[in-house]
């Protein structure tokens, strides 16, 4: 299911993007493809960037170790 919206942006963020996506052979529905594209990436980023943080008093032997016992859980689950 695809939702509509409605976005403000710069001019110049406009001519942009639209600029790049006629470089590089846009097409209709482009532009959507793009926003959702670098929504879900920026949502990464600051999820990877969260966890960052929230583990940096780990060391790297405790994180490791936390994700390996993590894999073995999922993977007993799947079993």
């Amino acid at each position: 299911m695809n939702i509509r919206w409605n976005l403000v942006v710069s001019e110049e963020t406009d001519r942009s993007l639209r600029s790049y996506l006629a470089r590089t052979g846009g097409r209709k529905g482009d532009l959507s493809r793009f926003v959702d594209r670098a929504v879900r990436q920026a949502i990464f980023w600051e999820t990877l960037e969260s966890i960052r943080d929230r583990n940096k008093h780990l060391s790297a032997d405790a994180a490791q170790s936390l994700a390996d016992q993590a894999v073995a859980e999922a993977r007993a689950h799947r079993a």
